[in-house]
């Protein structure tokens, strides 16, 4: 059996308990408050604070992770010329997944919400975020070390990013061009990392629609079980 070091224990400060009646009143402003964020796919090009982002970095940088290893990392874009050639690496994929390699069924799937290889939002939008997953670590000697529940640790700390965005009055959009190998080379990342998402972030364009199908979400009763 290994002999490992107990862990260092600290007092619990940060948590506060509610009365009942204040968690419900919380947890529906909450849900109210979420309700509201629709993906969006025309973005103004009005610039946004790095403040703002900065405080949404570190919001998503508090999400638990396996062994508290946070095996994420978040490259900001704002450079234009980046951004261009991030759009023509991406629609270069788009073009092939929309004309011959998605299945028909994928395809039908996607036809409600109007996706198409065109993704002009890639520069209009004032920043991408492109988020990598963090497949291992490289300890102080240079030595690899393994990560541990990477795929699920950087998809909650995309969520805290996503909620922490649009709490600050942001629009945001997922892409994920497939295979987006090509961010690595753009951002200047490590063979370590493997980028998972594209995140557009901006202010909705004035006019924006949305497809009506995104807006519907499936009713409790479909989403959970209670045992």
């Amino acid at each position: 059996m290994l002999n490992l070091p107990a862990p260092a224990l600290e007092p619990l400060t940060g948590y506060r308990e509610l009365p009942p009646p204040t968690m419900l009143e919380r947890a529906r402003a909450n849900y109210q408050n979420l309700l509201r964020r629709r993906t969006v796919r025309d973005f103004d090009s009005r610039p946004v604070e790095r403040a703002v982002i900065e405080q949404c970095l570190l919001a998503a940088g508090t999400a638990p992770s396996g062994a508290n290893q946070q095996p994420w990392h978040f490259v900001v874009i704002t450079d234009a010329e980046r951004k261009s050639q991030i759009r023509a690496a991406a629609e270069e994929e788009e073009r092939s997944f929309y004309n011959g390699r998605a299945p028909e069924e994928w395809l039908r799937a996607l036809a409600p919400l109007g996706t198409d290889e065109h993704k002009p939002f890639l520069e209009e939008a004032p920043l991408l975020i492109a988020i990598f997953a963090q497949k291992y670590g490289i300890d102080a000697q240079g030595e690899r070390y393994s990560h541990y529940y990477v795929p699920e640790s950087v998809g909650i700390a995309t969520g805290f990013l996503i909620s922490a965005l649009h709490d600050a009055g942001l629009a945001t959009l997922t892409h994920t061009p497939s295979p987006m190998g090509f961010l690595s080379k753009l951002c200047g990342r490590p063979e370590s990392e493997k980028p998972v998402i594209l995140l557009v972030v901006g202010y909705p364009k004035p006019g924006c629609q949305v497809p009506v199908h995104g807006g519907i979400k499936k009713p409790l009763e479909q989403i959970s079980t209670w045992l």
